[in-house]
């Protein structure tokens, strides 16, 4: 079993920058998968970012390529997005979410967790 608390939502405005923060309990973190994911309202939810059990491959939507960063301590464990140059569709729930595959992956099915989400606003 695996819990996932996200923290680090909040109100900024456009081109500023956020770092959300996914702490997870559970001894077989550092063999998952993690991501994030995003809602908007009105929209369905859409991947965001994911990296690897070890951290050497990460996959990113092209919509936040070179602006959204992702990274993982498994000795703490928590993952990390570093969000820069925040546009107003960034506007969205994030959530972070934990797989058993152990692999970078942008399909909601292989995550089998999900923390509660957190609130990002990006206001023009």
């Amino acid at each position: 079993q695996v819990q996932l608390v996200e923290s680090g939502g909040g109100l900024v405005q456009a081109g500023d920058s956020l770092r959300l923060s996914c702490a997870a309990s559970g001894r077989t973190f550092s063999t998952y998968t993690m991501g994030w994911f995003r809602q908007a309202p009105g929209k369905e939810r859409e991947f965001v970012v994911s990296i690897s059990w070890s951290a050497g491959r990460t996959l990113y939507a092209d919509s936040v390529k070179g602006r959204f960063t992702i990274s993982r301590d498994n000795a703490k464990n928590t993952v990390y997005l570093q969000m820069n140059s925040l546009k107003p569709e960034d506007t969205a729930v994030y959530y972070c979410a934990a797989g058993p595959h152990g692999y970078a992956t942008s399909l909601s099915v292989d995550y089998n967790y999900w923390g509660q989400g957190t609130q990002v606003t990006v206001s023009s």
